[in-house]
C-alpha cells in the first residue's frame, strides 16, 4: 500500500518531498512477503466468499464484478510501470495461473452452477468455463481427480486468465525506483508517536532501532501503511475518527511442497467453500506459487492465533489497543461470533496429520512426507462500532482518515494487495480533492479505466484485458 501510494504521488506531484519509514531491516517482510500470503491476484474469479448465496438461493455478481474492476486497475498501473521501466520484467512478479473453483456435494454443485450462470455474461469474466465432467476437470488440474471416488457429485469452474503475483517483488521494485527519485527510504526506523501541530502539520516521532537513536520530522500529510500496527499508530495520533475501532489478529499456516513431480501436475489456484464458522480468509485452496523463479504448491490456510498484530509485533498488541471507546464493540464481536472462536480453537488443536487429511479432500494422493508446514503472515481483521449490532467483525480493508484529510491509515486484510491501486486512488480522492482535476490526465495515462467501469462496456473490457495481458506476458 505505501509503495503504491508513494509511486502514485511521485508520478503526480514529483516536486513533493516523500519519506518512507520501515521498522524492519528490509521492506516487504510482513504481509507483502510472498510466503506470508498465497499470491492470488484477487479478482473474484475463484473466491466464493465474494459472491455468497442469498437466503432465497439467488447469487448476485455485483461484489465480484467490483473486485475484478479494482484488480484491473492494478494490472493497468503495473503495465504502465513496466512500459516505463519502473517495474522490472513481468516474469519477476506476475505469472499466468488459471483460477479455479472446485466443490463437492449436490448443494455446492448447484450453487457453483448458479454462480457460473451469473458470471459468464459479465464482460470481465469472459472465458469462464464450467464442468461436472471428471475428464475435463482432470485436464485442468489432475491432482484434484486422481483416486477420486466414483459417483461423488463435483463441479469446477476455470478462468485461464488468472494470475499468481509476488507482491513482495512489486513492493521492493517500486521502493527501489522511488529511492532513485530522491524519496527517502529509511530502514530500522520505528514510528512511535504522531502529534498534530498548531499549523495542521504532524510531528512524527521515531526511534532508530540500530543505536536506539530518537528523532522527529514534520509532515504535511501522513499515511499509516503499517499493516496490523496501523491501529496503534492511528490511536496514538488522537484523531477522533479511529474511535470505536479495534482489530482481531488471525495468523495462518500453509502446507508447502516443492517436489517437482507434484508441482508439475498442478498449475492453478483452486479455491473451495470455507468450513462452517471459518472466516472468509480461511477458504481452503491449493495454489501454484512462483517466487524468484521457483515453482511450488501451497495448501491452506490453517488458522493460528497470536496476540501480535504483526509477525514481528509485540505480545501486548491485542491488549494495548483497548480503549474505553472500543471495548464495547470488541466484546460484542466476541459474543456474536462463537463459531469463529470454536473454529480457531479447533485449528490450533489440528495436528500435521489432520492438516494433510484436509489436503486429501483436494488432492486424494497427497502424502504427508511431501509437505512441510510454513508460517504465513498475521492478519488484523477490523472490529468496529455498529449502530444496530453494537459491534461487527469486518473482513476486508478500510481506510480511516482525519476530518482535515491530513492523515490516513489502512486497516484490515484481503483482498488488500491485489486492490491496492484502487484503494490508494480512493485515498487520493479523499485526502487531496483539490488536486484531482490537475492530476486526472496523468492518472488516465497510468490507469486508462480511471473514472470509468470496464464491465459496462464489453468491447472496452476485451481490449483492455488484451492490452495488459500483452504487456504483462499473460494468458488472455
Amino acid at each position: 500500500m505505501s509503495a503504491t501510494l508513494g509511486t502514485l504521488l511521485s508520478e503526480l506531484q514529483p516536486d513533493w518531498k516523500i519519506a518512507v519509514y520501515e521498522r524492519l531491516g528490509e521492506v516487504a517482510q510482513e504481509s507483502s512477503n510472498p510466503w506470508n500470503n498465497a499470491g492470488t491476484g484477487h479478482a473474484a474469479l475463484c473466491e466464493l466468499n465474494y459472491m455468497p448465496e442469498a437466503p432465497d438461493g439467488s447469487v448476485d455478481p455485483a461484489r465480484a464484478v467490483g473486485i475484478n474492476e479494482q484488480f484491473q486497475q492494478s494490472r493497468q498501473l503495473w503495465s504502465a510501470l513496466v512500459e516505463q521501466g519502473i517495474l522490472d520484467a513481468p516474469e519477476t512478479f506476475i505469472h499466468s495461473t488459471p483460477h479455479m473453483t472446485f466443490v463437492r456435494g449436490e448443494k455446492d454443485v448447484e450453487y457453483l452452477r448458479k454462480r457460473y450462470e451469473a458470471l459468464r455474461t459479465q464482460p470481465l469474466f469472459a472465458g469462464i468455463e464450467y464442468s461436472e465432467d471428471s475428464r475435463v476437470i482432470n485436464q485442468w488440474a489432475p491432482l484434484l481427480m486422481q483416486r477420486r471416488r466414483k459417483g461423488e457429485p463435483f463441479a469446477a469452474t476455470r478462468v485461464p486468465s488468472g494470475t499468481d503475483v509476488d507482491f513482495g517483488a512489486i513492493t521492493k521494485q517500486l521502493l527501489e525506483h522511488l529511492q532513485g527519485r530522491d524519496v527517502d527510504l529509511v530502514l530500522n526506523r520505528e514510528v512511535r508517536k504522531l502529534k498534530r501541530q498548531k499549523d495542521g502539520s504532524w510531528l512524527v516521532t521515531y526511534r532508530d532501532l540500530v543505536g536506539r537513536t530518537p528523532g522527529s520530522v514534520r509532515a504535511r500529510f501522513v499515511f499509516v501503511g503499517a499493516g496490523g500496527w496501523a491501529i496503534k499508530l492511528l490511536q496514538r495520533s488522537g484523531i477522533p475518527e479511529i474511535k470505536g475501532y479495534g482489530v482481531f489478529p488471525i495468523g495462518g499456516q500453509f502446507l508447502k511442497t516443492s517436489n517437482p513431480r507434484i508441482v508439475a501436475q498442478h498449475k492453478a489456484k483452486v479455491y473451495s467453500q470455507a468450513s462452517v464458522g471459518a472466516p472468509p480468509m480461511s477458504v481452503p485452496h491449493l495454489d501454484t506459487r512462483v517466487v524468484e523463479g521457483e515453482s511450488s504448491l501451497l495448501f491452506g490456510p490453517f488458522a493460528t492465533f497470536s496476540p501480535k498484530f504483526l509477525k514481528t509485533g509485540s505480545m501486548l498488541d491485542i491488549v494495548s489497543q483497548v480503549r474505553a471507546h472500543n471495548i464495547g464493540p470488541m466484546l460484542k464481536v466476541a459474543i456474536d461470533n462463537p463459531g469463529l472462536i470454536k473454529y480457531l480453537v479447533g485449528q490450533l488443536l489440528t495436528s500435521h496429520r489432520k492438516k494433510v487429511e484436509s489436503l486429501r479432500e483436494f488432492m486424494p494422493t497427497a502424502r504427508s512426507e511431501d509437505w512441510t508446514l510454513i508460517q504465513a503472515g498475521q492478519r488484523a481483521q477490523v472490529m468496529k462500532k455498529d449502530p444496530e449490532k453494537g459491534g461487527v467483525l469486518q473482513f476486508g480493508t478500510e481506510v480511516v482518515s482525519s476530518a482535515d484529510h491530513s492523515i490516513a491509515g489502512l486497516l484490515g486484510a484481503s483482498p488488500g494487495a491485489s486492490t491496492a491501486v484502487s484503494i490508494m486512488l480512493n485515498l487520493l480522492k479523499t485526502c487531496f480533492p483539490d488536486r484531482l482535476a490537475e492530476w486526472e490526465p496523468r492518472l488516465r495515462e497510468l490507469i486508462p479505466s480511471y473514472g470509468t467501469t470496464l464491465n459496462t462496456d464489453a468491447e472496452a473490457a476485451r481490449e483492455e484485458l488484451a492490452r495488459t495481458a500483452a504487456v504483462l506476458s499473460l494468458t488472455r
